[in-house]
This record gives C-alpha cells, sequence and structure tokens, in this order.
C-alpha cells in the first residue's frame, strides 16, 4: 500500500480533509494530529474499519478504543447515560485532553469497546482533527497512531517511520503541544474515578469533581479504559527508571554509567536538560568522561526532556527522546524520574509503564 502524506503544518488544506474523510467513510484508516498525540483513525461505526486498527498496529483485541467527536452532539450520539456531572466536565474542559468513559448506545460496536457496556469519548482540542471529524460524518475511533506497545507519535514522521506502507493516509501537523495522551475519567458509575493520567491534570478535575477518586485496574477483569493493560509506551532497549532524591538520582546514573560503558554497552541516559551536565560530571568523577570529552564520548547517548521547573517542555519531548533513543541502538536507558503531580503524573505513569517494572529507589547517602 501506498501511504498518502500530507503537510499540514502551515495550514489546513481543504481538498486533503475531504480525501481523508473520504478514506475514513469508505473504511480505510488516516493518521491525524491533536493537542496530544497522534491517532490512527477509522470509521467508528464501522466494526471491518475498526478491525483494521488493531491489525496495523498490532493491539490485543481486548483493549478498547476512544471515539472521537466534534461536536456535544456527538456526545449524546454515542452515550446512553450523560450524567450532570461528566456535563459539567465537558463544559469545561472540551475540546482538550480530557477522554470520558460512559454507558454506550446500542450503535456503537462492541469491536470499539471490547464488548463492553461503556465507550470512551473524547473532543480533541486540534483544528486538523475537528475538521476531519467533521468532513466524516462520523465519530473517529482512534488510538495512537504507532506499533503497539511502542512509544506515541508526537509528529508526523513518528508516524510515518511506524506505520507507513500500513494504513491510507497520513495528516501531518507538525508537532503536538501536549505529547502525552489524553486523561481518562469513568463516569459510567456513581463515583467519577481516574482511570488514566494524562493532559488534563487531576488538579484540575478536582476544581470541578473534588471528589473524584483515584481508579485501579483489576487485572482478572475486562480494561475499562486505553493504556491499562499490556505493555505500553516502551522504547527497543530496557528502560531503568530511578526514584528518589534528584541529586542522588543523578550520582547514582553517573556511577552506573561507568560500569556499563566499560562493559561494552551502548548506554542511553534520559533526563531533564539541566541535569544532563550533572550526570557526565559525576561520570567523570567516576573515571569514565574527560573533562574536554563530547557528549557522546564512551558510546553513551543524551536526551533532554525539557527543564524539571517546566513540566509541559518534559512532557511534550518525553516520547520523541524515546524514539531518539531507539534510533540510537542504545543497549539500556537510564532514566530519572519526576514529581507526581500536574503533567509530572502523567509523565511518571509513562515512565513507569515503560520500564515495565525496572524500578530502582535510592536514597540519600
Amino acid at each position: 500500500m501506498d501511504t498518502v502524506y500530507v503537510n499540514m503544518s502551515s495550514g489546513i488544506k481543504d481538498e486533503a480533509i475531504e480525501k481523508a474523510a473520504g478514506i475514513i467513510r469508505s473504511g480505510g484508516l488516516v493518521a491525524f494530529p491533536t493537542e496530544t498525540v497522534y491517532g490512527l483513525g477509522a470509521n467508528g461505526f464501522d466494526p471491518a474499519a475498526v478491525a483494521k486498527i488493531f491489525k496495523a498496529k498490532g493491539r490485543p483485541q481486548d483493549n478498547p478504543l476512544i471515539l472521537h467527536i466534534s461536536s456535544m452532539s456527538g456526545l449524546y450520539e454515542l452515550a446512553s447515560e450523560v450524567p450532570s456531572d461528566a456535563l459539567k466536565l465537558a463544559n469545561m474542559f472540551w475540546p482538550g485532553p480530557l477522554t470520558m468513559v460512559l454507558k454506550k448506545k446500542d450503535v456503537v460496536p462492541d469491536a470499539v469497546t471490547a464488548g463492553l457496556g461503556t465507550v470512551a469519548i473524547r473532543m480533541p482540542a486540534n483544528d486538523i482533527a475537528l475538521r476531519l471529524i467533521s468532513a466524516s460524518k462520523v465519530p473517529i475511533a482512534a488510538p495512537s497512531a504507532n506499533i503497539s506497545g511502542r512509544p506515541s507519535p508526537t509528529s508526523g514522521e513518528h508516524v510515518m517511520n511506524d506505520l507507513a506502507g500500513v494504513i491510507d493516509m497520513v495528516i501531518d501537523g507538525g508537532q503536538t503541544r501536549i505529547g502525552v495522551e489524553s486523561t481518562v475519567v469513568d463516569m459510567s458509575s456513581d463515583k467519577p474515578c481516574l482511570l488514566r493520567p494524562g493532559g488534563l491534570g487531576l488538579e484540575d478535575l478536582k476544581l470541578v469533581l473534588p471528589d473524584i477518586e483515584l481508579g485501579m485496574d483489576n487485572p482478572d477483569g475486562p480494561a475499562r479504559s486505553p493504556g491499562l493493560r499490556h505493555k505500553h509506551y516502551a522504547p527497543k532497549a530496557p528502560l531503568f527508571l530511578y526514584k528518589g532524591p534528584v541529586d542522588e538520582q543523578i550520582a547514582t546514573i553517573g556511577r552506573e554509567m561507568v560500569s556499563l560503558a566499560r562493559s561494552a554497552s551502548r548506554v542511553g541516559i534520559l533526563a531533564a536538560s539541566g541535569e544532563i551536565e550533572k550526570i557526565r560530571k559525576s561520570a567523570r568523577l567516576a573515571g569514565l568522561v574527560a573533562d574536554d570529552a563530547p557528549s557522546e564520548s564512551a558510546d553513551i547517548v543524551y536526551a533532554a526532556t525539557g527543564s524539571r521547573e517546566r513540566m509541559y517542555e518534559v512532557a511534550s519531548s518525553l516520547f520523541s527522546c524515546l524514539r531518539q533513543l531507539d534510533l540510537s541502538n542504545v543497549d539500556i536507558i537510564l532514566a530519572t524520574s519526576y514529581m507526581e503531580e500536574g503533567l509530572g503524573f502523567a509523565v511518571m505513569n509513562r515512565l513507569v509503564r515503560a520500564s515495565d517494572g525496572r524500578i530502582l529507589t535510592v536514597e540519600e547517602r
């Protein structure tokens, strides 16, 4: 298959939007930008089209999808019940990085919901996405536009690297603004419940729902939301996540670099931009890197996520950094952690999932 690539980073092209909408209506797959990550879209009312999403990504069938809408009328078209609290959230945060899980109408195919009686719905805050949904005249089912389990795509280039030749069309809208997926809130029961942290912070949700609870996934039951099961966000190399005082994380990673580099491993370092030089200094003290050595010496690759004081920088660059380390063919990744508040809650959720349980807690000496 020849994948059609359209660059809209400088502006929306009406003719291309209509072509993309035609592909959606005819059962094809279109990757498109949102404010969070790129989505891989199909007609949410067409089970055969939805099945193509799972095949293209290699996505497990028990992982439900999100239906994307462009207006409030779409909410009532898909949900059998819209509680007053759900309406408050929609009025406050849509369009935006919020997904709500609600009881579904029969019109929603089981292929979208993994057989659940609920459906995940969101209205993205991206003009290209909204225009595409509106032109398609159907809700668009869309997970992230990447190979399942890998870091999510935050640019059209990422999508092409993963899915060129597999899907019908890629709309490139430039770098996504937020860089982590949407926040998912279960509004289908009496108690609102946060299922997945994302681009909308828990603190923001509590402004509308002060009593919102943190949800716990039951591994023995069906997944209530995308992103709760299976390996997610993971680079090719094993990622080790360090927790504890920041200065001790830096010192420990610097020392660990020495041992790994001496064993001929190609080491990737994932850290905040202001801490890369501190890690190098720690390695110098351990005798690995000379004072005048370049940053890539001793087969070490650094990926700077942004400033720890500006978590929006960290979130927007996280998946790009993981993909950068993949392209550098590192053997192992050592990563620092962040405070679990605001966007840091979502960033840490992704890093923990990417580590696949390889979490090392360090203590102050």
